[in-house]
Formats: structure tokens, C-alpha cells, sequence
């Protein structure tokens, strides 16, 4: 993993193919590890990992957790309803308190865009040398989640080498709510990084045109993308469209929470057009996997059949691959901080 060069992982569209690699090929000798019935692995005790969460997560939070005791770190967890925040503390404030405290990566959930970019930015600038890794930022990025949902993918493609070749010339079809989602927006990052073929598929008050040109430039800052030869985004209405030829779905979550405008008027409509089912699935090329980051609302964006299959549904593959991702990210961190 010498090549390995971040010392934060805020996005994804900075990520190589080397850095896809590095990730995954880590993640699965951790996921090995794991299924060995090895409870804990001594890389890095005596490391402190402070979980930062603005806003409420299970799945994310826990596996961070989770991930970081697997490894002996020490875990401090902040709850922002019952911290200083309601004292006027800022987020960078809080930050700093974790710092002082000895903590070697700040993992930080954030409502607003940016935050965790701009406390890591705070911290370089005053000299610090803790990592910040983005656990969700406003409508942003998910990183780990997006390196999971890769993960994922490549593992059912390939399951004795889960490399990023595994979903090069694959057509992936990503319906739903993508205007509110740093899921998505992640997920193009890094699925176009690995050469598969990306097919969008929603309403239009919830899946601009404009998505089709996405990954088109590096973001604002980001002097060049390392990617020299992304797959495509295509941008499809008819979700029987969308799922010709399909070799996986990956379906997300009405992010009502988001919405600051009435954008979707009838959730039974909705689910007629775009709600994923064993039936609508037959449209594809065969049993393709499904995935969702969770939470799912059931009878919305899929069936409670297909959400209790395991055999194509691999959400709960996701939450457990979600583990050894975050071992390997926080790994990658702690041990080449300089």
C-alpha cells in the first residue's frame, strides 16, 4: 500500500485506480480475517479514532465503530444532542477539542456540504496532523459508502478477486432519488472510475439532465482527474429502459428529509414508475444484484419480497461489507499520517 497518498478522504473523484485498488484489496484480506472468526487484530492499538456525527446514522456510525475496534483503536463517540453545540461550540471548535484530545482521525457526519473538507482544511492550516474522513456530508459525497457499494459489486462479479477490472464494461442502473444523493454522487465517482457503464433512472424533478455530464470534470479545486478513460452516464425515464441489458440495480432512498420543495406528490405513482420488484426486474438480464445504502423505505423503492432476497438483494451484504471497507480506509490513514 505504498503508494497510498491521502491523508483525508473527503471524495472520491481524487481517487486513482491504484487508490480503488489499494481499498479494496485491503477490505477483503480484512473481510478474510473476519470470516476466520478473528475478533480483534492488534494494527492499530494504541490509535484513537473519534466519531464525529452532526446528523443521525446507524449503519454508518456503527460500522465505523465497529471497524476501528476490529482493529484495537481506541473509539471516542460525540453526540451532538448532548454536547456543547447547544452552548454555541462550533463544529471546528469540536473538532479541535478531539484533536487535543489525541485523536488520530476525526470521521465527521455533517448536514451541510463541505464541513468535513473545511475542518480538514482548518486542521492543516494550524499544523495538525489528524486525518478527517467524510462520513456524509449534505448533498456531497458518502465516500466509504461508495467504496462498500463498489466492494459489493466487484465481490459478486468476482468473488475471488474483487478488483475494480470486475465491473469495467458493466451497465449499472441507479433509480431513484439521485438529486438528494451524496450516495449517488459518489457511486458515479467511483463506478465510472472502474470503466462500468452508468444508466440513471428517475422523475425529472428528482434526476436533472444535467447529471449526464457529471463526472465530466474534476470538482471545483481538483486540479485534474487521475482517471484517464471514465464509462459513460446515461440519463433514462422508463425504468423498463433502463434495465435492458442491466447487469446490476442499485435503487436509493426518497431523501424526503432533503426536499425543500413539494417534488414528488404521490408516493403510490412513484412506486408504480420506479419501486423495484422481482417483476420489474425480469426486464434485466437475469439475476442481477440489487443494492441500497439503507435505510429502505419498503413498498417505495422496493418490494418487501425483494428486499427479504437474499439471494439478489445484497443489502445486508452491504452492511457487513461496510466493516472491512472502514478497517481498510482507517488502516490506509493511521499508518501512512506523516
Amino acid at each position: 500500500m505504498s503508494g497510498w497518498s491521502h491523508r483525508h478522504v473527503l471524495d472520491l473523484a481524487s481517487f486513482s485506480i491504484e487508490d480503488f485498488s489499494s481499498v479494496l484489496e485491503l477490505a477483503n484480506r480484512f473481510k478474510a480475517v473476519i470470516n476466520t472468526g478473528t475478533r480483534k487484530l492488534p494494527a492499530l492499538q494504541g490509535s484513537l479514532i473519534a466519531t464525529l456525527f452532526f446528523e443521525p446514522s446507524t449503519r454508518t456510525r456503527s460500522s465505523f465503530e465497529l471497524a476501528a475496534k476490529k482493529l484495537s483503536a481506541d473509539v471516542q463517540t460525540f453526540s451532538a444532542n448532548s454536547s456543547s453545540l447547544s452552548k454555541g461550540e462550533t463544529p471546528l471548535d469540536t473538532a479541535l477539542t478531539y484533536v487535543a484530545m489525541g485523536a488520530d482521525i476525526l470521521i465527521i457526519r455533517h448536514g451541510s456540504t463541505n464541513v468535513p473538507a473545511q475542518l480538514a482544511h482548518c486542521l492543516e492550516k494550524s499544523g495538525h496532523k489528524t486525518g478527517v474522513l467524510n462520513a456524509g456530508d449534505g448533498l456531497h459525497s458518502h465516500p466509504s459508502q461508495g467504496l462498500l457499494d463498489l466492494y459489493t459489486l466487484a465481490k459478486f462479479f468476482s468473488p475471488n478477486n474483487p478488483s475494480p477490472e470486475a465491473i469495467k464494461g458493466k451497465r449499472i442502473v441507479i433509480v431513484g432519488d439521485i438529486l438528494h444523493s451524496r450516495v449517488a454522487r459518489s457511486n458515479l465517482w467511483a463506478l465510472t472510475a472502474c470503466g462500468a457503464n452508468i444508466v440513471l433512472c428517475g422523475p425529472p424533478t428528482l434526476l436533472p439532465e444535467e447529471f449526464t455530464s457529471f463526472v465530466d470534470a474534476p470538482p471545483s479545486g481538483q486540479k485534474y482527474d487521475p482517471i484517464v478513460k471514465r464509462g459513460q452516464i446515461t440519463v433514462m425515464r422508463s425504468l423498463k429502459d433502463a434495465f435492458q441489458g442491466a447487469d446490476a440495480v442499485i435503487t436509493l432512498r426518497l431523501q424526503k428529509e432533503r426536499m425543500r420543495e413539494n417534488l414528488l406528490t404521490d408516493l403510490y405513482q412513484y412506486n408504480c414508475e420506479y419501486g423495484v420488484t422481482h417483476e420489474s426486474l425480469k426486464w434485466c438480464k437475469g439475476n442481477v444484484p440489487v443494492l441500497h445504502p439503507g435505510p429502505v423505505n419498503r413498498g417505495v423503492e422496493m418490494s418487501s419480497a425483494l428486499l427479504e432476497d437474499d439471494s439478489i438483494c445484497l443489502v445486508r451484504e452491504q452492511v457487513s461489507n461496510g466493516i472491512p471497507i472502514r478497517m481498510a480506509l482507517l488502516y490506509l490513514l493511521v499508518t501512512t499520517r506523516s
